[in-house]
């Protein structure tokens, strides 16, 4: 392997880290070392037009009160890989219908290989579970919904 081609790996290597580190949407990334140089550039999405496919979807006021009816999110703190269990065949941390208190893990996020304990942020019951095990996930992406337990 050359030099160039060894620094391009590595920056390649690098440009993977970065992204799965992001704490949101890229829309530009340009990295360069040596004489080596990638930039990604990813089309910004267009404003919807104001009455656009308003008939394909719901209002958004009645998304919300759907929402708050179910429960609170609990959502995820990076990109990587959801986990219900500590390990492979053992029990999930929670399940459906599950009371927990405020800082219970409730989940995994693997992320490059470091296992982030996803926590709930309040106390309640779990009305939901939305990500399947082993699935990948997206920053902000929606894991469980809790109900407050009346």
């Amino acid at each position: 392997m050359t030099e160039s081609s060894e620094q391009l790996d590595a920056l390649c290597r690098n440009v993977v880290r970065l992204l799965d580190a992001a704490r949101g949407p890229v829309h530009t990334l340009r990295v360069v070392a040596g004489d080596a140089a990638v930039e990604l550039i990813w089309p910004q999405p267009e404003p919807p037009v104001p009455g656009a496919g308003q008939a394909a979807s719901r209002p958004p006021e009645v998304e919300s009160a759907s929402a708050a009816a179910d429960g609170a999110e609990i959502c995820a703190p990076t990109v990587g890989t959801f986990y219900r269990s500590p390990e492979p065949g053992s029990p999930p941390f929670v399940t459906e219908g599950d009371l927990v208190e405020a800082g219970q893990q409730v989940a995994i996020l693997e992320a490059m290989k470091l296992m982030n304990p996803i926590e709930a942020d309040r106390p309640g019951r779990i009305t939901k579970i939305i990500v399947a095990d082993g699935d990948p996930v997206e920053y902000g992406q929606p894991l469980f919904l809790i109900s407050p337990d009346s």
